[in-house]
């Protein structure tokens, strides 16, 4: 037979308990205060023996409750601050500056909060690098916003990574099983736009010789991303408007009217309202597509990525490359204007740069560093003689070249002044790895 259990909140439990312990009190003393009344002399010290009984058994039941209840929540705030994962600066801080438990345990919760949410951004987000407080807040507006089928419209600089956003925004959708496609608006040319979204029927312009279905037919069902939205053109911007209103639309040519239904994303790294102001962009569009909104901090507001951005980034390496903890510093340092893309390239250069498998700071542009080329003369050992600091000088200088070259030989002789074998023959002398610059460039 099975027992029944019945469950009773804490809330109700332990003012239930001190509640029956001062009735009891209050019983006590009215049988006490009876008793003094008919036998005033005789039973005072009796009275003054039970006053303190009682008082002392109300303090160790109080206490006995207490213990119980913070008992097993002290057991899990010891068994947590030793786990190595936990941050320790932050306790230890709050035990020498209050010595109060409850703002221990607030901090421990805290932290733990931290930590399981990072977790479960890594769980829920693994193709998006970052474990900041802004970025978790995004990935907190993807599962809300992800399950219903409003427009979204994601803003943010160039290289934050809107069309991963985006992604992610699909992947959780309850469209995930459907068609996902994307659209550059500035990577297709103005008079082929219209036909890349509508598509066109045979013979509608020079070159059509066959129909062709555009975006929105291929994405039914599914959703379509509009990647750069801000640069498509006004005429086009008519025609997207009635899409959205009326989920219709005809080919390029055609004179049928296609129904779709898909879930509209876009992005852009302009500013929308301005352009809309200045007329550059369809007010009445605008409003439409921006029903739930998302914008991506750029990385300088976010600079704590940085250090799990470079970890990522050298992990694709193509040889084991580590980065110095100055290099590390100056890129937490800089403002980054083309964001994460620029980081990454800026990885990937200096990975190829760095001869013995460590990123220092003179493998990092200048530009980054604030500093000059004569940086790599002052992270060479004291000892080093004025041949090695010139030839680290020359080697930086030839990659340098190489890299603005796009890998290209010729054109990096070019920029240096001096003959191609010459500089094949450099090349050989200090290693350098040609090929690797032109997959990175």
């Amino acid at each position: 037979m099975k027992q029944s259990k019945i469950h009773v909140s804490l809330y109700v439990l332990i003012p239930v308990i001190f509640s029956g312990i001062s009735v009891f009190a209050i019983i006590v003393t009215y049988r006490m205060m009876e008793t003094y009344a008919r036998y005033p002399v005789e039973s005072l010290s009796y009275l003054q023996w039970w006053g303190l009984g009682i008082a002392v058994f109300t303090f160790l039941c109080a206490l006995l409750i207490t213990w119980l209840i913070l008992r097993p929540i002290k057991q899990f705030i010891k068994k947590t601050e030793n786990l190595p994962v936990f941050p320790k600066t932050q306790i230890e801080g709050v035990k020498s500056s209050t010595g109060d438990d409850l703002s221990r345990f607030n901090t421990v919760f805290e932290q733990v909060t931290n930590i399981l949410s990072k977790v479960e951004a890594k769980e829920l987000f693994p193709e998006i690098v970052g474990q900041s407080k802004a970025v978790r807040g995004i990935f907190s507006q993807i599962l809300k916003i992800a399950p219903t089928d409003a427009t979204v419209l994601i803003t943010g600089e160039s290289g934050t990574g809107k069309e991963l956003i985006a992604q992610s925004i699909y992947q959780h959708s309850m469209r995930n099983e459907r068609p996902f496609v994307k659209l550059n608006c500035v990577a297709i040319p103005e008079g082929l736009l219209e036909s890349e979204l509508f598509g066109h029927e045979k013979g509608s312009f020079t070159g059509a010789t066959s129909q062709k279905k555009g975006k929105f037919e291929l994405a039914n069902s599914g959703t379509i991303l509009l990647d750069e939205i801000g640069d498509m053109p006004l005429t086009t911007q008519a025609k997207l408007l009635r899409v959205l209103q009326e989920k219709e639309f005809e080919r390029v040519g055609g004179t049928r009217s296609i129904r779709v239904d898909v879930r509209f994303i876009a992005s852009t790294n302009k500013n929308l309202p301005k352009l809309v102001q200045d007329g550059a962009f369809r007010e009445d569009l605008f409003y439409r597509l921006n029903v739930l909104a998302l914008y991506l901090p750029p990385l300088r507001e976010r600079r704590e990525d940085i250090p799990i951005l470079a970890e990522y980034f050298l992990s694709k390496a193509s040889k084991p490359v580590k980065i110095s903890s100055a290099a590390l510093q100056s890129l937490i340092g800089y403002t980054w204007p083309g964001n994460i893309r620029e980081l990454q390239n800026t990885i990937e250069r200096a990975a190829v740069m760095a001869e013995n498998g460590i990123i220092q700071v003179y493998h990092i542009p200048p530009q980054i560093t604030g500093g000059v080329v004569g940086q790599a003369v002052n992270e060479l050992p004291e000892t080093a003689t004025i041949d090695d600091r010139l030839q680290e000088i020359e080697k930086k200088m030839i990659i340098d070249a190489l890299i603005r070259a796009d890998g290209i030989q010729v054109r990096a002789a070019q920029i240096l002044g001096i003959k191609e074998r010459s500089l094949w023959h450099r090349i050989k002398k200090y290693d350098i790895d040609v090929a690797t610059i032109k997959k990175s460039s």
